[in-house]
């Protein structure tokens, strides 16, 4: 019994000490202490909680880049894992500061600016909670006006993925919607997949869409089909071709266009050893779409 007791003793700690993951989004880049300082108050909140790194390197003021990131990234992580997102040229201004929670599980903190558009409609809403910064802000900051980041959104994340408050302790009930930037849904009409590219796999240049398989399945393709892409920006054309369906980049010759799914299951377009992205000029966000039908 005494070698249990220790035992049962530490049991009783952790169960005390339940921590979730606090994973961190921004667009500060590396190169000057602003994420640092976001990890130290987290830490300082709780030297155990666990903290990763989603991407510090968005594109500055990119809001949409960032909400994709979320959605690329979170299903991937367990329940009750808290996300901060700070992707915010609104900072200082009259734009909410939120506690999303999803029916995954997940909860998502940061400016109601638009970041939430894919994970609220993928995963979700169950609930959304304006921080009360009366009770949720790094003590001694209120006259700090630009760094939100540190102030408010790692001191709220941390205690919330920490236990140190509940859900119902961020703040006040909101209607249950964020602020949703505007895009083309996926869609089939007749032979003709439509669709928005929301994002470049930047590192190498792939083109992706937000057509799911279960969309091009509809036209039945088979390996080898090829088929006319038709890509807008702003309404204008930006590129026109034609290009196989294949299982992997090496299935066409070096340099060869092809049209493939990528890790999440939605249609992209690539080069083979090459970058598609940088020989047509093309680019993402809400204001690129995308046709896609059987080559005549």
């Amino acid at each position: 019994m005494k070698k249990l007791f220790p035992l049962l003793l530490a049991g009783l700690f952790t169960l005390a000490h339940a921590q979730h993951a606090l994973v961190i989004q921004t667009d500060f880049g590396t190169k000057d202490g602003a994420v640092a300082a976001m990890r130290g108050i987290a830490f300082g909140v709780d030297p155990q909680l666990p903290i990763f790194d989603l991407s510090q390197e968005n594109t500055p003021y990119d809001i949409w880049e960032a909400a994709y990131r979320l959605k690329q990234t979170a299903e991937f992580w367990p329940a009750g894992t808290v996300f901060i997102s700070v992707v915010d040229p609104g900072v200082g201004t009259e734009r909410a500061s939120i506690v999303l929670q999803t029916k995954s599980g997940h909860f998502f903190v940061g400016p109601d600016n638009g970041t939430w558009t894919l994970v609220a409609e993928e995963l979700g809403i169950v609930a959304v909670r304006r921080i009360d910064e009366g009770l949720n802000r790094r003590a001694g900051s209120e006259k700090s006006y630009t760094f939100h980041g540190r102030d408010i959104y790692a001191f709220t994340a941390a205690r919330l993925a920490s236990g140190k408050i509940t859900y119902e302790q961020v703040g006040p009930l909101l209607e249950p919607k964020v602020v949703s930037l505007p895009y083309e849904r996926a869609a089939v009409a007749g032979q003709t997949l439509k669709g928005t590219i929301p994002m470049i796999d930047f590192h190498y240049g792939n083109v992706w869409t937000n057509i799911p398989d279960t969309l091009l399945n509809e036209l039945k393709p088979t390996f080898g089909d090829k088929f006319l892409v038709v890509i807008f920006h702003d309404g204008k054309e930006a590129y026109r071709g034609v290009m196989p369906y294949v299982r992997t980049f090496g299935d066409v010759p070096e340099g060869a266009p092809l049209l493939y799914l990528n890790s999440l299951l939605n249609v992209g377009f690539a080069l083979n050893m090459g970058s598609f992205s940088a020989k047509h000029g093309l680019a993402s966000g809400g204001d690129w779409t995308v046709r896609i039908e059987r080559a005549p």
